[in-house]
Order: structure tokens, then sequence, then C-alpha cells
């Protein structure tokens, strides 16, 4: 059997979804959706997945915690975490002024994490990466 480690890009997939207007998608088990894209001599050991947690408006924090939090009970599950930036931006035509947050890290983390584990890692034969919906 060839092992393979599954890189889930969750912010990407997220919105690939929401452009998709998918919603029922947003509760979807990740490793149930990495284990049917594998081929039958393929086994999945181990499932990445990375996103930002969201700070604003509440209700969204809270469903996001409650499905990081059921991701959590999976077995051979991580979740790596990025940050928000964020940066000021001024409206041309009144002048007001506010703060615009933008996603950051999520990119960087898997870039990472993929080339340490291909290099350190030995228990992935495969390194497989899911993004977004095109």
């Amino acid at each position: 059997m060839q092992r393979v480690v599954a890189y889930v890009d969750g912010y990407n997939l997220y919105y690939g979804l929401r452009s998709k207007r998918w919603k029922w998608f947003y509760w979807l088990n990740i490793q149930a959706m990495v284990q049917n894209l594998l081929k039958r001599h393929q086994s999945l050991m181990h499932t990445k997945y990375f996103t930002t947690v969201v700070k604003q408006p509440p209700d969204k924090e809270k469903r996001q915690s409650l499905y990081l939090e059921a991701l959590q009970t999976l077995n051979d599950f991580q979740i790596l975490y990025g940050h928000w930036l964020s940066n000021p931006v001024t409206c041309r035509k009144c002048g007001h002024t506010h703060e615009a947050y933008h996603e950051k890290m999520t990119d960087v983390n898997i870039a990472v994490e993929l080339m340490s584990d291909a290099f350190q890692d030995p228990t992935g034969d495969r390194l497989v990466l899911c993004s977004s919906l095109a």
C-alpha cells in the first residue's frame, strides 16, 4: 500500500465552496473527502488542515470554532493555523479610514510543512495537496 499524507487548504476550500454556493458542504468531513480521492492501492496516514481562525462577526467565529472542534475528533488529523493581518483602508470619496483584514501564512505554512515532511517524515510515500475548487 502506498502511504498518503494529505494537506488541505481549508481557507481556499471554504471560499471555493462558497463561490459555488455549496453550503451543504461547509460541514464536510475532510478526511472522508480525501479518502474518496485516493486510489485502491493508497492508504491515508495523516491529514493536515490549514486555516485561520475567524475573529468577526461572532456568529461566524462560533460556527468555525464548532467545525474545528468536530475536525479535531478525527484520528490522525492535525490543524495548523495562520493569522490575520490588518491594513488601514481609506475611502476615496469620504476619507473615512477603517481596518481591512487579510488572511496570512496559510500558504506559507502549507509549503513549509510539505517540504519539511517530504525531506524528514518517512510516513508518506505520496503527499497530496487539496485546495480550492476550479
